[in-house]
């Protein structure tokens, strides 16, 4: 009786995982920083830096899974570069905006006010001369 599928006794034994070398110290791998750049695509895609963050995040874990240490660093920094970016642009933008519109509110309010008196002088005055 023969079957298709391999039996336990044919199948390759595992091969032993080999340690590093003591003295070789490996580099820790780059970070992608994807959720990061999924967040900024997503909610503060300034000037399409979210989305230019998380293509160089995929590029860099893509790079990693590959092995390519090197590749996967550089992608990392650009995606990392490109994060902080958006952040900034997302953050410090709307908060610029908002004390330029603060600041001209009152200046107006304060122009409006100084101008009443103006205004009410000259009105006050050009009834008089009709009558």
């Amino acid at each position: 009786m023969d079957t298709s599928y391999p039996r336990e006794d044919y199948l390759p034994a595992p091969s032993p995982k080999r340690e590093p070398a003591p003295g070789v110290l490996s580099s820790p791998l780059p970070r992608d920083h994807l959720i990061w750049s999924i967040f900024n695509t997503i909610y503060m895609n300034f000037c399409c830096l979210g989305f230019a963050a998380l293509a160089f995040s995929v590029k860099a874990r893509d790079r990693k899974v590959a092995g390519d240490v090197e590749a996967a660093r550089r992608f990392s920094s650009k995606a990392r570069c490109c994060n902080i970016l958006a952040t900034a642009g997302s953050v410090v933008l709307p908060l610029l905006l908002a004390a330029l519109v603060i600041t001209g509110v009152i200046h107006l309010s304060k122009l409006a006010q100084e101008s009443v008196g103006f205004f009410t002088y000259q009105f006050s005055g050009a009834d008089e001369e009709n009558k």
